[in-house]
């Protein structure tokens, strides 16, 4: 007997076991990063990307990467609970 699955579970699945799910979670995450974190750091971010749960966001302003260090259990609440699950586990801030 043959366990049936639907397209987007096989989808789901696919995309959960390969590189390219995290980068379309990092896509998700920058189209909503605004929201999450307001105009001026979503101005300022240069790249997020996401890599075994570890969420790596890129700036090149200086005080920006200190408040954004003060603020990485922020960040993981807030991306999580837009997400809809626990995606994110750290943040690096580089």
């Amino acid at each position: 007997m043959s366990a049936e699955i639907s397209l987007s579970q096989a989808l789901e699945k696919f995309l959960k076991s390969s590189k390219l799910g995290n980068n379309i979670l990092a896509l998700q995450i920058e189209d909503v990063w605004e929201k999450l974190m307001g105009k001026t750091i979503a101005r300022y971010t240069d790249r997020i990307h996401i890599v075994n749960r570890t969420l790596f966001i890129h700036t090149s302003v200086a005080p920006l990467r200190t408040e954004l260090l003060y603020q990485k259990a922020q960040i993981i609440a807030r991306v999580n609970e837009e997400m809809g699950e626990n995606l994110i586990g750290e943040v690096v801030i580089q």
